[in-house]
């Protein structure tokens, strides 16, 4: 879209001004300006609306599911891509996220020369008809064509190197033209590399920093040097290229005589200015939609990502809970290994009825750091029990509507009304650098963590809190470290919050070493093993499933 508008921003002719047609141009070129705002200013904010991060991830997940083969299919969709028109730089970004500096740009590199190549053989030999029809309504088709025609693939690097005919576009057009495949071939692939390089840094550098990895001071410095340097030198050889072609295409064409050329001059202006316009709309509905859906938007792909922090102080004197009566039916109705009657819950449901609504009066405010952690943490499982005896018998939480399970606005704690989600993504990950808290709230699945036989506490919620983690780590259900094979199996836990185990640890994989003494010796050695992801069991952890 933006490779779009920037296309017909810089292909719009100029003209001197004469009479009232100068002042329709510059109402022309107001509104085309005015628009590529609306443009830039709609993708950034549509952009940060969007689960970057969980893209990312996921994405990542996927290509590191193909082994060796990741970075191949990676590298045949961005083939495809490009070939059906698909803004590069998306992917390009996403590269430098997924495989990093070099690889990223190793991948790109060739990955976008092969398309250039693919795309340029159509134009040349099955397509021409279609593309040379496209190509004449360029308006400085023909000149770039006679540049080329005198000066090859010198013409061809220029043009790679400005942005006058769009990626996408130029594998076609230059089909077209008089020069050879591999000239054509070698000159793209040596000009698109500083683009690349550049695109694939941002990918990098945004991961690192929306992941928010561990660096020294002197690490991100060194960092955010070398992407302005990047940035500052891909523009400055942009900016020569673009004189340069400038004047190679302004020696090849004609000098435009009589009104009637005049006029040709003037229509790629209004037809720009339309097409940015449109183009404005739409980012502006799609703002507004995603904005409408931000909600929806932030669970794209798995949970949210958030930054971690403490934003609650203890506070030894302030105001408990009692939590005595889910202490009570939880130690009646959850087994070793987190079992639960849902049978003889549901016979006992008005005491859980009595404790929900307690909940509700709550002095959630005034509360200190671990007497709110555990409340949270305690009504999170109390809320997810009632829900499940409201649908009761079922199968798998997952039986519930979407609409009716953990975004569903009905749980009140302490005058204030929340979903599950709200609970666990707002309320708990980003005011509490606690990642452990995943070990403890329970989404009764058996793929879930335990559900524990008493409540948490704010004397001991730290402690329970470690056990919780301890148990996971000494379980097939979620972890197993295999060192003869180098294999870690980790539950999706990890994957779907790897960012707060990143932000506490430095990787998902130091963070399970805290408890496991054989991954450690093996990360001590340097013997980072490969993470394979347990399979997610959402079948409802009740005692008659029982394993």
């Amino acid at each position: 879209m933006a490779e779009a508008v920037h296309h017909y921003v810089e292909s719009t002719p100029h003209r001197e001004p004469h009479g009232s047609g100068s002042a329709s141009r510059n109402v022309a070129a107001w509104v085309k300006w005015i628009a590529v705002g609306i443009i830039v200013a709609g993708l950034i904010l549509i952009v940060r609306l969007l689960p970057v991060e969980n893209a990312v991830r996921w994405l990542t997940d996927q290509v590191n599911r193909l082994g060796i083969w990741g970075p191949v299919v990676f590298a045949l969709g961005y083939i495809v891509a490009a070939v059906v028109f698909v803004p590069g730089s998306a992917l390009t970004l996403a590269a430098g996220a997924i495989f990093g500096l070099l690889w990223g740009t190793v991948i790109v590199s060739i990955a976008s020369t092969v398309a250039a190549a693919v795309a340029f053989l159509i134009g040349r030999y099955v397509a021409r008809g279609a593309v040379e029809r496209q190509a004449h309504r360029y308006p400085k088709f023909g000149a770039i064509d006679k540049a080329i025609g005198e000066q090859g693939w010198k013409i061809i690097a220029l043009l790679r190197l400005s942005p006058a005919i769009p990626y996408s576009i130029g594998n076609y057009v230059y089909g077209l033209t008089s020069v050879r495949f591999w000239p054509y071939v070698l000159a793209s692939w040596i000009a698109m590399l500083p683009g690349t390089f550049m695109y694939v840094y941002l990918g990098h550098v945004g991961r690192a920093t929306v992941a928010g990895t561990q660096r020294t001071p002197g690490q991100w410095a060194l960092l955010i040097v070398g992407l302005i340097a990047t940035i500052l030198v891909t523009v400055y050889i942009t900016y020569l290229a673009r004189k340069a072609i400038r004047g190679r295409v302004a020696q090849a064409q004609p000098t435009a005589a009589g009104n009637g050329q005049a006029d040709m001059k003037h229509q790629p202006s209004i037809r720009g200015t339309i097409i940015a316009a449109s183009l404005a709309v739409l980012v502006i509905a799609g703002t507004a939609c995603s904005y409408l859906n931000r909600s929806r938007l932030k669970t794209m792909f798995g949970p949210p990502t958030v930054k971690l922090k403490e934003a609650y102080q203890e506070k030894p004197g302030g105001p408990a809970f009692d939590h005595s009566a889910y202490d009570e039916l939880v130690k009646k109705y959850v087994s070793e290994g987190g079992w639960v009657d849902y049978q003889g819950l549901r016979g006992d449901a008005e005491k859980l009825d009595q404790y929900v609504s307690s909940l509700a009066g709550a002095p959630f405010d005034q509360m200190g750091r671990d007497e709110k952690l555990a409340l949270l943490i305690n009504a999170y499982n109390a809320f997810t029990l009632r829900l499940i005896l409201d649908h009761y018998p079922l199968k798998s939480i997952k039986d519930i509507p979407s609409n009716k399970r953990w975004d569903d606005e009905r749980w009140k704690i302490g005058g204030h009304t929340w979903s599950l989600n709200e609970i666990e993504h707002e309320q708990i990950r980003p005011k509490f650098k606690e990642p452990r808290v995943h070990f403890a709230l329970v989404c009764a699945a058996i793929g879930c963590p335990p559900l524990r036989s008493e409540a948490y506490v704010r004397d001991r919620v730290n402690d329970q809190l470690e056990d919780q983690a301890r148990y996971v780590h000494t379980h097939d259900r979620w972890f197993k470290f295999e060192p003869d094979k180098n294999v870690v199996h980790l539950t999706s836990l990890y994957k779907w919050y790897g960012s707060d185990f990143e932000q506490v640890a430095g990787s998902v994989l130091k963070f399970a070493a805290r408890y496991s003494l054989e991954l450690k010796q093996a990360l001590d050695a340097g013997k980072e093993p490969k993470i394979e992801w347990l399979d997610y069991d959402w079948t409802l952890n009740s005692k008659e499933n029982q394993r």
